[in-house]
Order: structure tokens, then C-alpha cells, then sequence
């Protein structure tokens, strides 16, 4: 008897990962980067973590707004494709039905095949053949605005968390130190738990999230001490 062949891809997570992890990661980059620069500049327990809250909120804030015009206006745009591919049925079938059969033609069917497979496809389903295999639109790719805004700031806020929680936890003098090491290793697993699961290199996506954000902090870091020698 022969077994059920079963092949798991991970292209369906790429969307989510994508923004969960970029969310978490410009969480853990940014509020601790805006730490390290108040540190430097030798501010008060209390305003580095003043900055620190600043930072998570006007963050998640941005990335909840910036994600939700974009998605939105992918929403747009796909709501206006599948009206004008609505038209386009009424009023010229014959036309699109051959559209169709030529989609297919360059994917590798004879002419005959194609014209079989686009009538069946148009009786089942016209307009979602035509924006699935026309305009690449599926219901699994439609963009849902609030969904990706309110993801994107729930993953910016478990990310900025982190350095917060470090500055609150251990001692004010060794808070800088901790912070550098807790959110590296934290992008560090990010990194790798994003290539993981996408099936990409582990060691590649860790070391490429590692090395900027270590850059982003370090380059805050010096703008914040120079700002603290002048006395600004």
C-alpha cells in the first residue's frame, strides 16, 4: 500500500515571521540603543528609563501606524485589481477565459489542455482563477491592515521590553552592561530562530541581526558620550 506523500514548505510563514521578528528586533535595537545613548551621556537612573518607556511607545505606536498604511494600501490596490478583473468578466469573457488559457500555455501546457483547464477553473471560480493565477491575490495572501498593525506593535513591545526589564532588575552602576549583553544574545536567538524556522542558515541569520545591532547601539552609544562631554 502505498503511504500519502506529505511535503511541509515554509513559504506560509514568511509573512508573519517577517513582521514578528523585524518587529521584535527593531524593539530590542532601538530602546536599547536609546539607552545606551542616555547612558553614555551620564543622564539619571530615572531618565534612562524615562527614555527607555519613551522609546517602547512612541515605537510600538510608529510601527502599529506605519504597518497598518501599508497593509492598507496593499488593501486597496487588491480591492481595486478584483473589481476591475470583475468588469473585465462582464464584459469581455471570451477574452479573459483566453488570458487565462495563455497563463497556462507559458507554464508549460499545449494550447488544448490550457483551454481545458482555464473552463473548468472560470466554472468553479472565475474571478479568484484570474486573481490568483493573472494577479497572484489569494486569500491566504490578502492583507488584513488591523491584524498586521497590532502584530507588529505587540512584537515591537515584547522586544523593547527587554532592556527596560534589565534596567529595572540589576544594579544602576552594571545596567549598560547588561543591557549590551542581554539584548545581543536576544537578537542573537531572534536571528536564529527566524533562518530555523524559515529553513535558512541559523549561524548566517544570527550573526547578520548580531552584527547590526551592535552597530546601531554602538553608533548611539558614541553619540550620546560625545553629546555628555559637551555638556549638552
Amino acid at each position: 500500500m502505498t503511504r500519502g506523500h506529505h511535503e511541509h514548505h515554509k513559504n506560509d510563514r514568511i509573512g508573519w515571521l517577517r513582521a514578528a521578528v523585524l518587529g521584535a528586533n527593531d524593539g530590542v535595537i532601538s530602546v536599547s540603543s536609546i539607552m545606551l545613548g542616555v547612558t553614555s551621556a551620564h543622564a539619571s537612573h530615572s531618565s534612562i528609563l524615562l527614555s527607555g518607556i519613551a522609546g517602547l511607545t512612541a515605537g510600538a505606536m510608529s510601527m502599529a501606524a506605519g504597518e497598518y498604511v501599508s497593509v492598507h494600501s496593499q488593501a486597496d490596490t487588491e480591492a481595486a485589481e478584483r473589481a476591475r478583473e470583475e468588469s473585465e468578466l462582464a464584459a469581455y469573457p471570451d477574452a479573459e477565459h483566453e488570458e487565462l488559457a495563455q497563463i497556462y500555455v507559458r507554464r508549460g501546457l499545449d494550447h488544448g489542455l490550457a483551454t481545458q483547464v482555464a473552463s473548468a477553473l472560470m466554472r468553479h471560480d472565475s474571478i479568484g482563477a484570474h486573481l490568483r493565477d493573472e494577479l497572484g491575490i489569494t486569500e491566504e495572501t490578502n492583507a488584513q491592515p488591523v491584524q498586521a498593525a497590532l502584530a507588529s506593535a505587540a512584537s515591537f513591545t515584547a522586544g523593547a521590553a527587554l532592556p527596560l526589564c534589565i534596567a529595572l532588575l540589576v544594579p544602576e552602576s552594571h545596567a549598560a552592561t547588561f543591557i549590551v549583553l542581554g539584548s545581543l544574545l536576544t537578537l542573537a536567538l531572534l536571528g536564529g530562530l527566524a533562518s530555523y524556522v524559515g529553513g535558512a542558515s541559523i549561524w548566517k541569520g544570527s550573526l547578520r541581526v548580531t552584527f547590526w545591532g551592535a552597530f546601531a547601539m554602538a553608533v548611539t552609544a558614541g553619540i550620546g558620550a560625545a553629546m555628555g562631554r559637551r555638556g549638552l
